[in-house]
């Protein structure tokens, strides 16, 4: 699932690249992903200029010219292809959009899960995980704001920081990623936390973020559609060594969730394996 260090991104590299330029036409090659509340994709969007691509918490946006927006929420599998006309067309292409620059921007999505809304200014805000967001992972929010707002929510802290609703922009792998650099167990009740474990996943929710936005960008380069975790530090990394205290990763896979994290710097697991 692209997150907000992604998409962070993949955004910077759009409005370098694509911004400005206009749309020749739009070829629909797997339509289950599409949401066309505006028109008929195919004959709507030619000839509309792509203005500023923006992220709010785990979806891509972009204002078209003529009052249109596309909104991309990519979910588990969805991802952004720029490329030249005679790259392959991969399988998982849903959506070819051919631009005025000679280029394509595409999006793929393996398992057909993510969403491509195509929508005017006034349906843009009934858009469904859109509106209902916390406050981005990026935002400036002060520990007591925080602390106020995390009141709100019960149940285990990674689904807490999951969820979208209190903190936004965040998914599967940096809450791993967060829960690590702040020494809690993903599956502490978020009522049970300390005053200076709140401290810490207040300061580490950005932090973490933040240094995989900066590895991100020196590695991403044009392969904006390609996934790039083998930097995190426990995510994806079940049975290695921990970098902290050299025990094995834990790893566990529920409800078709990874969730990775180490027993020893992150005390207090309520379940056994």
């Amino acid at each position: 699932m692209p997150e907000a260090p992604d998409l962070e991104v993949i955004k910077d590299y759009l409005n370098r690249h694509v911004k400005g330029t206009v749309i020749d036409t739009a070829r629909v090659l797997r339509p289950t992903v599409l949401r066309p509340m505006a028109g008929d994709v195919s004959k709507d969007l030619p000839g509309r200029s792509l203005g500023q691509f923006r992220r709010k918490g785990k979806f891509l946006i972009c204002e078209l010219t003529g009052d249109r927006w596309l909104a991309i929420n990519p979910m588990l599998t969805g991802a952004v292809q720029y490329c030249e006309p005679k790259a392959r067309v991969y399988k998982r292409t849903s959506l070819v959009l051919e631009l005025d620059s000679g280029m394509e921007l595409r999006y793929l999505d393996d398992r057909q899960m993510g969403m491509v809304y195509y929508v005017d200014t006034a349906q843009l805000e009934g858009i469904y995980r859109l509106e209902k967001q916390g406050v981005d992972v990026l935002t400036d929010r002060s520990f007591d704001e925080f602390k106020a707002g995390l009141k709100k929510f019960r149940g285990e802290v990674k689904g807490v920081l999951t969820r979208g609703s209190f903190v936004s922009g965040i998914g599967n792998a940096y809450s791993d990623e967060i829960l690590f650099a702040a020494g809690i167990s993903p599956f502490r009740k978020v009522g049970t936390l300390k005053e200076d474990e709140l401290e810490r996943l207040h300061r580490q929710c950005r932090v973490v973020v933040e240094d995989a936005i900066a590895v991100l960008q020196e590695r991403v380069g044009d392969n904006i559609h390609v996934k790039i975790r083998d930097f995190l530090k426990v995510h994806g990394k079940g049975g290695e060594p921990c970098p902290v205290c050299g025990g094995n990763i834990s790893q566990l896979n529920a409800n078709q969730r990874l969730t990775n994290f180490c027993r020893r710097c992150q005390p207090g697991m309520l379940i056994r394996n």
